[in-house]
């Protein structure tokens, strides 16, 4: 076997269980020799995490592909792989429109990757694998966290509902839980090494438990994150209102390290909607969660996804729709038109709504939506919140000499640089004195600043070395959000 030190760049498109897997595909590939990219050129392999949601997946998939087709023909030792949902549902549709495509894999096999490329090089032909169950639970496999002060740790993978709108259980399977003691595990060594913020992620996250017959698993796995010293945030995504619990809402107020944030997916205020979708449950259902996520914590910030659009949806649905959001007064939510998944129930249903009709409705919901977001930021005017400083979240403050970070309702906020300098993962008290829509600032000087081990664990991780000595190779020829949620949530919730 040949050493070298060959460059790797992974793409990942979609929900934060598409993020969380491509940190795994990093860590195998630095396992097995890798080195992460850097700059603009071309790397040596390019992976693609896809996403198999919205209409269009497969034709930004292939215009990528198409447009690294005269890299890899100018240079036959790069490599190309696709992984993710669309790999599981596409299978060899992919090999067979982009020939030059190495390895094809699916959702169930990524700790395949690796062996995988080493065959393609070898046999010089495509390796297409896709297995139809998992095989081993992503979180055994080594992993590249992207933050070192935030993490993601996965509770579940697979989905049991059948929303007609969704193809995620097709591609992922039923539900499987992890066990708690994995998890916890998981999130001690994470604290350990300087994580400060926990995200536990599931397609449906608050179902956990119903592989282990214990209804109320979820809870308990809240209140245990809550025994775990050094772990000051915790939050989850995304849940389903039909497994959303009393005993959930018990946990989340009297946890004091789980955060009053929550993402609860709406997808529409019509019950002849909600019906069409095969979602279980109604609007009054719905209202009912909020009013009593609100009594248990008067200060949450909740969140929401709304599909726009969903076949046979009326005027009066989408009424339905804006009196639910007017009702909830969402924080803010993540608002999409719908478009056919293919191999969906609902891409194949009548009554698909005219292009224009769904623009009108939501542009309207936009604009109802952003009057509310900001009236209820207006009301964290005055406040003194602690924030925990992030990293590449606020695009304007290297101009403005501003910081930026979350609250602990996980709302952005810019405020400005602290004297004597602080690092990503500190922890910073501000006061608000303005609200925009999507964003707050703190313009006076910071009220305090609480240097952490995640501050710590950052600066180690700047002064690490560049690259990693190589080690021993795959015997390959050489060449070339975690922070804050990620701008789309599951979808799937």
């Amino acid at each position: 076997m040949e050493e070298s030190l060959r460059t790797y760049k992974v793409v990942t498109y979609g929900c934060q269980m598409n993020v969380h897997d491509s940190e795994r595909l990093s860590g195998l590939l630095e396992e097995a020799g890798y080195t992460k990219a850097a700059g603009d050129g071309d790397p040596d392999l390019v992976v693609f995490n896809t996403c198999a949601v919205r209409e269009n997946a497969d034709n930004k998939l292939y215009g990528n592909l198409g447009r690294l087709a005269p890299a890899k023909q100018a240079n036959s030792a790069m490599q190309i792989a696709v992984g993710g949902c669309l790999a599981q549902k596409d299978r060899e549709t992919i090999v067979r429109k982009a020939p030059w495509v190495d390895v094809v894999f699916g959702t169930h096999n990524i700790g395949h990757l690796p062996a995988l490329l080493e065959r393609a090089a070898i046999e010089r032909t495509a390796q297409v694998e896709i297995l139809d169950s998992l095989e081993t639970f992503p979180s055994t496999l080594p992993t590249r966290r992207e933050s070192a002060y935030a993490a993601w740790v996965a509770i579940s993978v697979g989905c049991n509902n059948t929303c007609t709108f969704c193809i995620v259980p097709a591609l992922r399977g039923k539900e499987e839980d992890r066990r708690p003691g994995d998890i916890l595990a998981e999130v001690e060594a994470l604290v350990a090494e300087g994580v400060v913020e926990v995200t536990l992620l599931g397609q449906n996250v608050n179902a956990y438990g119903s592989d282990l017959g214990d209804r109320e698993a979820f809870g308990k796995l809240l209140r245990a994150c809550g025994e775990i010293d050094g772990l000051e945030r915790v939050r989850f995504t995304s849940p389903h209102p039909r497994d959303f619990t009393d005993d959930v809402i018990a946990a989340m107020a009297e946890t004091p390290n789980v955060m009053h944030q929550l993402h609860m997916p709406l997808q529409s205020g019509s019950d002849t909607v909600l019906r069409a979708m095969r979602r279980s449950y109604r609007q009054e259902r719905f209202l009912g969660i909020i009013e009593k996520v609100r009594a248990a914590m008067p200060d949450a910030a909740i969140s929401t996804d709304i599909i726009v659009g969903f076949p046979g949806e009326t005027d009066e649905d989408f009424e339905q729709t804006l009196h639910v959001v007017r009702e909830a007064r969402f924080a803010n939510a993540f608002t999409f038109q719908y478009s056919k998944r293919p191999g969906t129930p609902a891409a194949e249903m009548e009554n698909q709504i005219p292009k224009a009709v769904v623009q009108e409705r939501y542009d309207r919901l936009i604009a109802l939506q952003e009057e509310i977001s900001w009236e209820e930021n207006k009301k964290q005017v005055g406040r003194k919140l602690e924030i925990l400083v992030a990293e590449g979240e606020g695009k304007k403050d290297d101009r403005t000499d501003r910081l930026s970070g979350r609250a602990p309702d996980n709302r952005l906020v810019h405020f400005t640089r602290p004297e004597g300098g602080v690092r990503p993962g500190d922890m910073v008290t501000v006061e608000i004195t303005y609200a925009a829509p999507h964003h707050l600032l703190a313009e006076g000087p910071a009220l305090g600043v609480r240097r952490t081990r995640a501050g710590d664990a950052w600066e180690k991780r700047q002064a690490a070395p560049a690259t990693k000595p190589a080690g021993v190779m795959l015997g390959l020829p050489s060449i070339g959000v975690p922070a804050p949620l990620p701008a789309a949530p599951g979808g799937c919730g």
